[in-house]
């Protein structure tokens, strides 16, 4: 177990950008950093990043929290592993208490997937490079394609033996369960190694681990497949995975642009040669997953493709996918018979990165020349390369971007701007029908559901069920002023009033009954005032980073939510323009007032909310015929209201139905 006093040393030293930026582009704005959140789909960037909070929140999908909870999130990591993996990337020496024998097993359980990989590495590594065989084939194979022993070792190359069982038994030998080796794709069902007489291509996820193999063949074969790849895991999803992008994602991010190759052998000719940005689609069309992927740390893409026939045709294929997710796209083809590897090594770095300025076209331009070449002067086919172009044109987000494109492309192939505008349009609208009706498939009617404002079987709530739509709206009224005090004690709770003295979580405890906190509605914001009734006893005041970095998931959720408000005072005001906020103190310094208002905000809700109890008490008694009681409880009715009014007054708030 690690010791408290480590979690915090790796909780002060990391950043949060730092951190995220490992997975995602950031552009500053402001105090703030901002980037298209890699928790959900986006096109406009809705994750922001506070360096000063070392915080994260996502206003798209509502994802937030610190770095640790980004790791644990984002690579399905525990706390504890999560804290590891900190300590290992700050060079932090971690105290830890030791472990029991069966949390031993529960860590290896939760790690023994990667645990099974780094094991098949380091054995594919150690064939490669420690026998005969290994190196006779596969050191020798990739020496011939001109790769560095740094190079291989960087990427994790390997070599396969052709014996049926030999790392089934190392890994049994190791300590490996077969089930595992199963499951993970490293042993097939009969027992036998799925790798055989194969150089070795490693699968690292965007952290550096080992998510899974991709296997050449080294035999005569032919009925054998060329390239055979991990199966999907729980760690490895093809469709979710782009080879070559831990690697390359700095200099992705660095150069704003990432060059997309088909296979492994192009990525490790071309990194090696300094073309760094660089990353392969391991032979399959793109996906949204993999398009996503690639706008986290630059929105231009290059796609490099052989200038064979199925060169082309790969370059077309799901690329109007990647206009769907606004990207800006460009084409290179090779000269007939070259691929990225081949071409560098004959013409060498300066001349490919020449070739890759000057023969790149914009998508859009590049398919219409290509297909205006296959069409010549049929106009029937030349019909259909029109409709296949504004396809394409329609599926682009960004409205300029889109005139533009069917202005080039009316010069281009000789026809009217106006009839081509037509036809995007009605492309358009066809996209939106077919977007609408897979919607539509995937939920249900929210105008048949009963809680959709003006559905058909909503029903205006009478008798008792006002009163208990009543009861609802006021329980739902005094949990938002709970949250709003919670909101004070996390993010001002530390903070001291010069006149009193005492900070404002000692003056919100000291000001709040124990019975009043005892019968707090919501389970986490009562868990809030318990954490903090209990450190104020031990002369504590805990800072909003006590509350962000909380052990507890539910309350450093609450905390980085209420810590990360969409918008913020902008320091320029005063800094850059000389324009003071003369109708109040700045932010920072009103913590006081925005308690004390806080506190009454909440009194007005309880007040009301007794008197709606109140009420019933007296038709009850009412009811019953009850004199006594009715003039009983008309009189605490008449004081609940006026110490009502009073609050109200203070707050300077109209209370309606009095």
């Amino acid at each position: 177990m690690i010791s408290d006093k480590s979690v915090q040393q790796v909780i002060d030293t990391v950043k949060v950008e730092d951190v995220i930026e490992d997975y995602i582009n950031l552009t500053r704005r402001g105090v703030n950093m901002i980037g298209l959140c890699p928790f959900h789909n986006e096109k406009t960037p809705s994750f922001t990043v506070s360096p000063a909070k070392n915080i994260y929140k996502c206003f798209g999908c509502g994802k937030a929290g610190n770095p640790v909870r980004f790791l644990m999130d984002h690579e399905s990591l525990s706390f504890p592993d999560a804290i590891r993996h900190l300590a290992k990337k700050y060079n932090i020496e971690l105290e830890e208490t030791r472990s029991s024998e069966a949390q031993v097993q529960e860590r290896q359980l939760r790690e023994s997937l990667y645990l099974v990989n780094d094991f098949a590495l380091e054995y594919y590594a150690k064939q490669l490079f420690e026998t005969e065989t290994g190196k006779s084939i596969g050191l020798q194979y990739f020496k011939e394609r001109g790769f560095r022993e740094d190079t291989i070792k960087e990427f994790g190359l390997g070599y396969a033996p052709s014996k049926g069982d030999a790392f089934t038994l190392a890994a049994i030998q190791k300590g490996y369960k077969q089930d595992m080796l199963k499951q993970l794709g490293l042993t097939s069902k009969g027992g036998r190694d799925f790798f055989r007489d194969r150089v070795m291509f490693t699968l690292h996820n965007l952290t550096g681990k080992v998510v899974g193999f991709a296997g050449r063949i080294m035999g005569t074969n032919k009925k054998a497949p060329k390239y055979i790849n991990s199966p999907e895991t729980e760690i490895y999803h093809k469709s979710k995975f782009l080879y070559g992008a831990y690697q390359a994602k700095r200099a992705i991010r660095q150069l704003d642009e990432c060059i997309l190759v088909e296979g492994y052998t192009d990525v490790i000719s071309l990194y090696q040669s300094g073309i760094q940005n660089v990353v392969a689609s391991s032979g399959t069309s793109l996906t949204v997953d993999q398009i996503g992927l690639i706008k986290r740390f630059t929105p231009n893409i290059k796609i490099l493709y052989d200038g064979d026939a199925a060169g082309i045709k790969a370059a077309l294929r799901g690329l109007d996918l990647v206009l769907e997710q606004d990207l800006n796209v460009k084409v290179v083809l090779l000269p007939t018979g070259e691929d990225p590897d081949s071409f560098m090594r004959s013409q060498g770095l300066t001349a490919f990165e020449q070739y890759l300025k000057d023969e790149a076209k914009d998508f859009i331009f590049f398919k219409t020349d290509l297909l205006l070449k296959e069409s010549e002067n049929d106009p029937v086919k030349k019909t259909a390369v029109i409709k296949d172009i504004v396809s394409s044109i329609a599926r682009i987000p960004d409205p300029i971007k889109r005139s533009l494109y069917v202005r080039e492309v009316s010069q281009l192939m000789n026809v009217a701007e106006k009839m081509l505008v037509a036809e995007v349009n009605q492309a358009q609208m066809s996209l939106l029908k077919r977007q609408r009706k897979d919607r539509k498939q995937n939920r249900t009617n929210p105008q048949q559901d009963p809680s959709f404002p003006g559905g058909q079987n909503q029903l205006i709530p009478v008798g008792p069920e006002l009163e208990a739509a009543q009861q609802k709206a006021s329980q739902k009224s005094i949990e938002f002023q709970e949250k709003d005090l919670v909101r004070v004690i996390i993010t001002e709770g530390d903070k001291v009033d010069k006149e009193s003295g005492q900070s404002v979580l000692s003056y919100l405890l000291k000001e709040l009954e124990p019975e009043v906190i005892d019968e707090i509605v919501h389970p986490v914001y009562k868990r809030v005032f318990e954490i903090a009734a209990q450190e104020l006893a031990g002369g504590n005041s805990p800072t909003s980073a006590f509350w962000t970095n909380h052990r507890e998931p539910e309350i450093s959720e609450l905390a980085v939510n209420l810590s990360s408000p969409p918008f913020d005072y902008s320091p320029n005001w005063e800094e850059k323009h000389q324009i003071l906020l003369r109708s109040q103190v700045p932010p920072e310094f009103n913590f006081q007032k925005d308690a004390e208002q806080a506190l009454k905000r909440f009194r007005l809700k309880k007040l009301q909310k007794l008197a709606i109890e109140n009420q019933k008490r007296i038709k009850t008694a009412y009811e019953s015929n009850d004199d006594i009681q009715v003039m009983r409880w008309m009189k605490l009715q008449r004081k609940l209201q006026e110490m009502r009014d009073q609050v109200a007054k203070e707050l300077g708030t109209v209370v309606f139905g009095k």
